[in-house]
């Protein structure tokens, strides 16, 4: 039963109803205030209302504070992801309550922040702010539309992937420019990444404790997922690798070295080598592609690398020239016995 009070000229309505929490709204007439309360108790009376008040009272703005002081700085790339947040809270959508949002805010949010930004980085923005809402759902609870507005909002299609494979030669040449660095890892850094396949963080935070030298043995701490879902992966290495990593035998981990002051030194090795197109990330590629070269199947690279998505690995062995010639003189072999029955 809803019950009706007016006061300094608005009416109050409250609705106290068994096993569902107590309301009320302040409207300017009665007969707005009516609708309302016939509205809500009918739903109440089918089983089909829903508690959104905690969602009323809240904007996206809310939800972006909370997740960047309470999750974010469980995550090992903290700093970039809070410099993310920091920038969503700059656009006009984020001021808005979260029962008002709808799907063309965010596409009109996609379309300004898509100015001057790549089309990844875009898809970033938005995949973030998906998973801010899927937590404030499960982990908050904050009863939420069951429909996720920015599920209906298109990603954009990436076609940006990187085919850049170091020759020997090439390769010569990083060595002998990072050589010459006065950052004295560099160069060690470098062979050590060509040589596993290894991300820069992986390599950044790889502890003494995660090597294994008798069993020959190195473990990767996954720096790219949550905590609690975080794929650490162990690799088989071998006397070269070991061998770079007894250069370093004092402190917690093999290589600590400031991200800016890595990148700073490893830019001007790569300048002085003309490789000014190389990336550090690159180094994975030419892993990969010396992987496939020297015969293991995707599957077998892809447990090394620590890819999931095998397809991307599939464009090395489009790429892999040695790789294609073994496959024409297997090819030209099956032809020739065809040929001679």
């Amino acid at each position: 039963m809803a019950y009706f009070r007016k006061r300094n000229k608005k009416w109050k309505v409250e609705i106290n109803k068994p096993n569902f929490p107590r309301l009320s709204r302040t409207f300017l007439d009665k007969a707005t205030a009516r609708k309302w309360a016939r509205d809500i108790e009918s739903r109440m009376d089918r089983n089909i209302y829903e508690d959104f008040s905690s969602a009323e009272s809240s904007t996206l703005k809310d939800l972006i504070i909370k997740y960047r002081d309470e999750i974010v700085p469980a995550h090992k790339a903290a700093r970039s992801t809070t410099s993310k947040l920091n920038l969503l809270l700059r656009f006009k959508v984020v001021h808005l309550g979260l029962l008002q949002l709808r799907s063309h805010h965010f596409y009109k949010f996609k379309k300004e922040i898509s100015v001057g930004r790549a089309p990844k980085t875009v898809n970033i923005y938005l995949q973030l702010l998906k998973q801010i809402w899927t937590t404030a759902k499960k982990e908050w609870s904050i009863n939420l539309p069951a429909q996720n507005p920015l599920a209906l909002v298109s990603l954009y299609k990436v076609r940006n992937q990187r085919e850049i494979i170091l020759t020997d030669e090439e390769y010569a040449r990083l060595l002998a420019a990072s050589a010459r660095s006065k950052l004295n890892s560099l160069k060690d850094i470098i062979q050590f990444a060509y040589m596993t396949g290894a991300r820069l963080n992986e390599i950044m935070f790889l502890k003494r404790l995660d090597v294994d030298f008798s069993k020959k043995l190195c473990t990767f701490v996954d720096v790219k997922s949550h905590l609690d879902h975080r794929e650490n992966r162990t690799i088989p290495i071998d006397e070269s690798v070991i061998s770079i990593l007894k250069k370093y035998p004092f402190g917690e981990y093999f290589f600590k070295v400031e991200e800016n002051k890595f990148r700073f030194y490893f830019n001007q090795a790569r300048w002085k080598a003309k490789l000014d197109h190389f990336r550090f990330h690159d180094l994975r590629s030419s892993f990969c592609s010396n992987c496939i070269a020297n015969g293991l199947s995707i599957p077998e690279t892809a447990r090394l690398s620590g890819h999931k998505d095998w397809k991307v690995l599939k464009r090395y062995v489009r790429l892999n020239k040695q790789y294609i010639d073994k496959i024409r003189v297997k090819v030209e072999a099956i032809n020739v016995v065809n040929f001679r029955k």
